[in-house]
């Protein structure tokens, strides 16, 4: 018999999709390679370095991601539907060279959006593989919506989470799904001496709240940084604003994923344990991949039944 098409379902998740790094290297190391892959937000980014042979330099920059860095990624432009433009993460994708078109990728690839006017569900399978991840990304609140043709583009986990349906679409007879939220809800709000609200954006720079401050109104500049500095504080025994924005679209995308995936389950489920990593926390990097790396070997004899050695 030959052997089944492998479809890769790689969610949502921020930060935490550092791991789907991990999870393609467990993969490949047990000799199952995808044969189709399809993304949601920061699936896509990965998903999108895999398919265009860049996932190792992906890794690298990944792992040796700092604070600063991360801050210098942010182009802060409130003007624009979001807190962050997006621009500095396509020169990202450009330097590490994930800045061809889809067609040409060996691997079918499709990145998940969501079509901002009418809530629809958007496969993006062809054009600029880094203007598609660019959509899928696009984190309601966060980053600003993405321009395609006449429409309007957010993020892919607002509609299809973990898009098991675009890898039996197009051509997958097993599908491995990576679901990034599936440990996460039910954690307390706690204050941690040791560790900062919201994933660590109180331990940003102060640089990316001046650039936040920047793009407001002289006349209320004043008033807008106090406010600014208060958004990013917790109260001993509330949730800051923050910190409901962030569970908040965790318990989004969890509830959708659930919906989903009653409907259209995957042959294999793999769910890293990284409720320890916050949303905005890309410099843990090492951590996900590790979380990555040991849900696979967990999975493994479900993995062989499906996917047999040839």
């Amino acid at each position: 018999m030959a052997r089944p098409r492998i479809g890769l379902a790689l969610g949502s998740g921020s930060a935490r999709g550092w791991s789907h790094i991990g999870v393609i290297e467990a993969l490949q190391k047990a000799g199952i390679i995808p044969d189709i892959v399809c993304g949601t937000s920061f699936g896509a980014i990965v998903g999108a370095a895999f398919v265009t042979n860049q996932l190792a330099a992906l890794k690298t920059f990944a792992e040796a991601l700092t604070w600063r860095e991360i801050v210098n990624l942010l182009d802060v432009g409130i003007s624009g539907g979001g807190l962050i433009n997006g621009k500095q993460i396509v020169e990202l994708l450009h330097t590490l060279n994930i800045d061809t078109t889809i067609e040409k990728c060996a691997t079918p690839f499709a990145a998940i959006a969501t079509d901002l006017e009418t809530g629809r569900e958007i496969w993006l399978r062809e054009g600029p593989i880094d203007q598609a991840v660019r959509a899928s990304i696009a984190l309601p609140g966060i980053i600003s919506p993405a321009r395609n043709g006449d429409r309007w583009l957010v993020d892919g986990g607002l509609v299809n989470p973990v898009p098991v349906s675009a890898c039996r679409a197009l051509g997958a007879d097993v599908v491995i799904a990576v679901d990034l939220n599936g440990d996460i809800i039910g954690r307390r709000f706690k204050v941690e001496a040791t560790r900062p609200r919201f994933g660590g954006l109180t331990a940003m720079s102060p640089e990316f709240l001046n650039r936040l401050i920047d793009q407001i109104p002289a006349g209320i500049r004043s008033q807008a940084s106090v406010i600014a500095l208060k958004l990013l504080e917790s109260a001993p025994t509330s949730p800051g604003y923050f910190d409901v924005l962030a569970n908040s679209i965790n318990i989004m995308q969890d509830q959708i994923t659930r919906s989903r995936l009653a409907g259209e389950p995957p042959h294999v489920m793999l769910i890293p344990r990284l409720a320890h990593i916050g949303l905005m926390e890309f410099h843990r990097a090492s951590e996900a991949i590790a979380e990555g790396h040991a849900c696979v070997e967990q999975a493994m004899p479900t993995l062989r039944r499906y996917v047999k050695d040839d």
